[in-house]
């Protein structure tokens, strides 16, 4: 909105500052940032009085968390919210990237709220059918990866090797909607401790807003190898948001959580990533920055393989972090220390920008 506005005052004065990608993420990171801690006590209110015992806790999983029932979910619908209103005051309303990005974001956001009020509604922790499930989140990123992809080639570019990509024609459409449904259930799972999510998501978007911003640029990307994406530098300004909405929800869910951010938020925020990779043209990437999104829905995936086949498991419980959490790890350190492995992935992730 305030984009058009500096357009139609040709930019001149004060509005000349809404011309620059790096102006509009700034302010799209602190207008989030700002209005979710200021919606947040309300919305956590509200919850707390509309769910009453807050969301269901497994009786099956780690002793500690029993303690945390009655804290309210949903918690997805402050950073949708404070997301949302940044972008439409920041975002270029005629860039298909950022509404594209922003169709998955609220799309997956309402496909979780349905998945968290049938837990709250009906007391349980099993929510919509796994194959209902998926066949929305597929429906939803089918249709972003239409729109995305309309924009761009069909490759698929190999990190590490500079103008090697593997063509992949009209097979591009369904590999770009299982990324975006593969990135937002990652998500999904790694969301089952105070902060566990929050922050490596915060890294991830911090990422690939630089990453964005490059390959937007023709003359950065073409100095550092990478593929040349017009139009993807608006994708920074909505990384910069993604960041707000998710340091000020960290605020309220940092230990002991005050919310939980719920389906309603990692199936979104992890549905943003994927989009948002596929339009950068750094999907092998996000792969390697989200590594521990990737670490956790493999855990998971091994262990329902291994013991269909042989009736044993391969961890104490799967997603990984509360394996560690059986192995007698407090919650506190699983977080910190997925934290800095996420750092870690995250600088990997930025070393195959140069190492081409």
């Amino acid at each position: 909105m305030l984009y058009l506005i500096a357009d139609w005052f040709h930019y001149e004065g004060l509005s000349n500052l809404f011309r620059y990608q790096t102006f509009r993420s700034g302010a799209a990171l602190m207008t989030a940032l700002g209005l979710g801690l200021l919606i947040g006590p309300r919305f956590i209110n509200m919850l707390r009085v509309r769910q009453g015992k807050g969301q269901p806790i497994r009786e099956d999983g780690p002793q500690s968390h029993l303690a945390k029932r009655g804290t309210p979910t949903m918690g997805g619908l402050m950073i949708l919210t404070a997301l949302v209103s940044s972008m439409i005051l920041f975002m270029d309303v005629t860039n298909p990237f950022v509404w594209a990005c922003l169709a998955v974001t609220v799309g997956f956001g309402i496909i979780g709220f349905l998945d968290d009020y049938d837990k709250v509604a009906k007391r349980s922790t099993a929510g919509l059918s796994s194959k209902l499930r998926l066949a929305l989140e597929f429906l939803v990123a089918g249709i972003a990866a239409y729109i995305i992809v309309s924009q761009l080639n069909t490759n698929l570019y190999v990190p590490f090797l500079s103008g090697r990509y593997i063509p992949l024609g009209p097979f591009y459409y369904v590999f770009a909607a299982f990324v975006i449904v593969g990135a937002g259930n990652a998500v999904n799972l790694t969301d089952g401790l105070d902060g566990l999510a929050t922050m490596p998501v915060i890294i991830a978007a911090g990422t690939f807003a630089i990453i964005c911003y490059l390959a937007g640029r023709v003359d950065y990307a073409n100095y550092l190898g990478i593929p040349h994406v017009p139009r993807a530098g608006e994708l920074a300004v909505f990384c910069a948001g993604i960041i707000g909405a998710c340091l000020a929800f960290l605020w309220f869910n940092a230990p002991p959580a005050a919310v939980f951010m719920g389906d309603t938020g990692s199936l979104a925020l992890g549905g943003a990533l994927g989009a948002i990779a596929v339009a950068a043209h750094h999907e092998i990437v996000l792969a390697i920055v989200g590594g521990l999104f990737v670490l956790e829905a493999a855990s998971v995936i091994i262990q329902v393989f291994w013991f269909k086949r042989t009736g044993r498991r391969v961890f104490r419980m799967a997603p990984i972090h509360h394996h560690f959490e059986q192995k007698g790890w407090k919650e506190s350190t699983v977080v910190i220390r997925f934290w800095i492995i996420s750092i870690v992935l995250a600088v990997l992730g930025l070393s195959t920008l140069k190492l081409r």
